[in-house]
């Protein structure tokens, strides 16, 4: 039977073995960061691995001055013995799954992950284990998404009939990924594409890990209406209540998160469009996820992590859900986590 280098503590995922976190809540001396949304990256640890491609983005909601080694895909770096290699986990930008190996064991912490194409990041990348630990967000059969590419057009569909209307098209999205994602499809022959603060700051994170977006420009605050009459706006639902609201004129609102799936998410959040367009691994990107890794363990975390670990037994693995403090399950008002 494998054994996990991972165990739960109160202050997170710890590897005893090598003695640091998996993307910590709690105060520790060291960390390896799967990536850069909040509920994963917090400055509670002295020093930080990440991959690369996360460094501007974790400098810039952690700080400047965080101690923060990187390495590649594929880039083994020795903790106290330990041997951790981080691989693409198609979630956003320098998302990593973390491999940790040690004593003939092996345990792969997925962190949040994604298996549909992405244009702004790397492709997710099965790795071999012996104990899988997987986020399993979207762990139930009515989570299957479409080609993204079906996805987009729907988007630019709708934002050219809101323009031909005379309206303003505010679309929310989360800031870190979701954005840039949406961004990377937008047909800007439409019109104009405005971006919130918060999203402008990550289009800078990505340009500077060199993935080049469609030009857009950053909506400041005031009261003078927009010159550019059926523009897109980007913004993330965290912004409702701001006064750059009031610059759009007659607008309407849409969202785009695989949240989208379930008709009374978009009700909730008194939304006119609903695009389910998710960073995560959907039903069959889960199970497929599962068996790619030939892993004999299989954990799951968050979101359905009850639901979806009893299925895999019912398939014959050794399955079953890992309690964490991470706020994956987040739902419709989460910022963060899809």
């Amino acid at each position: 039977m494998p054994h996990s280098l991972l165990i739960t503590t109160p202050k997170g995922l710890y590897c005893p073995a090598g003695d640091f976190y998996v993307d910590p809540h709690g105060f520790v001396d060291r960390a390896v960061i799967s990536h850069g949304h909040s509920d994963h990256a917090r400055r509670v640890a002295k020093k930080f691995l990440a991959h690369t491609d996360s460094e501007a983005i974790l400098r810039a909601r952690l700080g400047s001055d965080i101690s923060l080694q990187t390495a590649g895909y594929g880039e083994t770096v020795a903790i106290n013995g330990v041997q951790v290699t981080l691989f693409p986990a198609g979630h956003l930008l320098g998302s990593s799954q973390i491999r940790i190996e040690h004593g003939g064991s092996v345990t792969v912490f997925t962190g949040d992950f994604g298996t549909t194409p992405n244009p702004t990041c790397e492709p997710y990348e099965p790795v071999k284990c012996g104990t899988f630990i997987t986020e399993s967000t979207f762990g139930l059969p009515i989570y299957d998404w479409d080609d993204p590419a079906t996805v987009h057009a729907s988007i630019n569909s709708w934002w050219k009939r809101n323009r031909d209307r005379g309206m303003t098209s505010l679309l929310y999205a989360y800031s870190l990924g979701k954005a840039q994602r949406i961004i990377a499809g937008l047909d800007t022959t439409i019109g104009p594409v405005f971006v919130h603060g918060s999203v402008d700051l990550m289009n800078k994170c990505y340009e500077i890990a060199g993935v080049k977006l469609p030009e857009t420009k950053y909506l400041e605050k005031g009261t003078e209406k927009l010159d550019e009459l059926g523009a897109m706006v980007i913004a993330p639902q965290s912004a409702t209540a701001e006064a750059w609201l009031n610059r759009l004129g007659e607008f309407t609102t849409g969202f785009a998160s695989g949240w989208m799936m379930v008709r009374g998410r978009r009700r909730m959040g008194n939304i006119a469009a609903g695009f389910v367009l998710s960073d995560h691994a959907d039903w069959t990107g889960l199970l497929k996820a599962v068996e790619e890794t030939g892993a004999e363990k299989i954990l799951a975390t968050h979101g359905f992590s009850e639901q979806f670990t009893r299925y895999l037994r019912g398939r014959g693995f050794d399955a079953e859900p890992l309690e964490t403090a991470f706020l994956g399950d987040g739902g419709f008002n989460s910022q963060e986590v899809e």
